[in-house]
């Protein structure tokens, strides 16, 4: 090859490669100072606007024009913004409810209206996916990791069968494009994932098309276990390394964390203003808070070193209970799709590791005097002192004895059954995953956990509660929302940093899987 040909094969190589690049570059690092002064400026009340608008010209050239214009007397930044990019439309409308017809023909017809066919889209942050998907609605216009599974539940009711595989697909698509499923598909989730239900989709599949669906996803099984389990190999006793714990006595247990220690750009202002009141380094402060948004409680008294103020968010400390449980799902799941390939030896390595983490789970995790499991503080050496209904995980994957059950259940009874449902935790905070909300996940998750232990009246109260709830809101609205204010009949849920969202995907799942297991016409 000549040195000419060379160099030029080269410079194409470079284009091609920087191309590729800005493809997955974010808003902050495609335009940082118009991004900084659009997010501060408030030129749109929600943040996630501006990174989910389209540039309606080449970037260069807006940034050009921008650098030229920001500084000239009488320039209008809201002016400027409106006429260079195109701002997204929320999902879900221009939809109008009819309540006569009842709640379960809402559902049916909400998967039409929230199902997106495979994306063409280009010049956007989406990440395109080759399958048709559910959204979950407003202002979620792109698929999310663990709202996805529970509205696979709903969709198995409905029999969508198709559907469901295909956004099982596009997961597992995820997991080969990226290394994990990102929060959801937009370059800046990508940082982080949600917590780990692939496994769950995989299993929910599996019961209607057999068992080849584990040999078929067995490759991205692994590869998002290599990614929860990423540096391992080489921590010592009492340190962490991404999302991985090194225990005191040598085993291994993981915690929420997020690769970026920028302030999270859908939600940049409000980290920003936060972040002044914390006494932690900048660095750490965001990547807490963008571990929170990766657990999907965010944010709530859980993660919080003084129990109510976010300033003093601490997710990155915790051995997370509910991540623990999942990953033990995730080895047992990995098993058995060894064995369903006939490698019996791989089987075993996995459902030692799955015994393990339990073992683990059971050490330190849980809380015998309090009868409950809790996050577990790997920096203090102790659980946290914040109780949360994170503590039905072990009862939902089955990692909990009938004595730890029944504790458990009890204490779902006497303290976290409300009116209208089960309690995420027994703070008010103002922070939304606190009381008095109310959210379908961790519904399903308590109701089936207390089924599995055969505390069924406990189980059938409250998702009878949760039920009349969600009916009731529905006829006087015309909504499913994506919470709801457990404690106040008449009252709309509130906190967290955008309006309440109608749609919505995991509410319309875990309602029509609730009201067929326990027979509501």
């Amino acid at each position: 090859m000549t040195k000419k040909k060379f160099i030029l094969l080269y410079l194409i190589f470079c284009l091609f490669t920087s191309l590729a690049f800005a493809q997955h570059q974010t808003p902050a690092k495609l335009y940082p100072q118009l991004f900084d002064a659009v997010q501060m400026q408030q030129v749109y009340s929600d943040g996630k606007t501006f990174v989910d608008a389209t540039p309606t010209r080449p970037v260069a050239v807006i940034l050009k024009d921008y650098r030229q214009q920001k500084n000239q007397p009488g320039f209008n930044l809201n002016a400027f913004v409106k006429a260079n990019f195109k701002a997204p439309v929320e999902s879900g409308t221009p939809y109008k409810s009819n309540v006569s017809a009842g709640i379960r023909k809402h559902i049916d017809t909400l998967w039409n209206v929230l199902q997106r066919v495979a994306d063409t889209a280009k010049g956007t942050t989406l990440i395109p996916l080759p399958h048709d998907y559910i959204v979950p609605g407003g202002r979620f216009r792109e698929i999310y990791y663990w709202d996805s599974y529970f509205t696979m539940l709903g969709l198995e009711e409905a029999k969508r069968f198709k559907l469901i595989e295909s956004m099982v697909d596009n997961f597992a698509y995820l997991i080969d494009k990226n290394g994990h499923i990102p929060n959801g598909n937009r370059t800046y989730y990508l940082t982080r994932s949600q917590p780990p239900f692939f496994s769950l989709m995989v299993q929910l599949l599996a019961r209607h098309k057999g068992n080849s669906v584990f040999k078929k996803h067995l490759p991205q099984l692994l590869k998002e276990y290599a990614y929860w389990m990423q540096g391992a190999a080489n921590l010592k006793a009492g340190t962490a390394a991404m999302h991985v714990i090194r225990m005191p006595n040598g085993s291994l247990l993981n915690r929420y964390w997020d690769a970026s220690t920028q302030p999270r750009e859908e939600s940049y202002r409000e980290d920003v203003l936060t972040a002044r009141e914390t006494s932690q380094p900048k660095d750490e402060f965001y990547r807490n808070i963008r571990a929170a948004a990766e657990s999907g409680w965010d944010f709530s008294s859980r993660w919080l070193a003084d129990g109510k103020s976010l300033a003093t968010i601490q997710t990155t400390n915790f051995a997370a209970v509910d991540l623990n449980c999942l990953l033990y799902n995730l080895e047992n799941v990995i098993a058995q799709a060894y064995k369903t390939s006939n490698k019996p030896r791989l089987a075993t390595e996995f459902t030692t590791k799955a015994a393990k983490r339990k073992k683990a789970i059971d050490k330190y995790c849980w809380d015998a005097k309090g009868g409950c499991y809790k996050d577990y503080n790997w920096k203090l050496k102790s659980t946290s002192p914040q109780v949360t209904i994170a503590t039905a995980f072990p009862l939902f994957t089955g990692i909990a004895n009938s004595a730890q059950a029944g504790k458990v259940a009890a204490l779902i009874k006497n303290k976290f059954i409300q009116p209208g449902g089960i309690a995420a935790t027994l703070k008010s905070t103002g922070q939304q995953w606190d009381q008095p909300n109310g959210w379908a996940p961790l519904q399903y998750v308590s109701v089936m956990g207390l089924r599995n232990y055969k505390h069924y009246n406990i189980a059938k109260d409250a998702a009878d509660r949760w039920i009349t709830l969600n009916i009731n809101v529905f006829k006087q609205t015309g909504k499913l929302l994506e919470k709801y204010d457990i404690q106040h009949a008449d009252a709309t849920a509130g906190g967290g940093e955008y309006p309440l969202q109608d749609g919505f995907g995991w509410t319309n799942g875990v309602l029509l899987k609730l009201m067929n297991s326990y027979q509501y016409k």
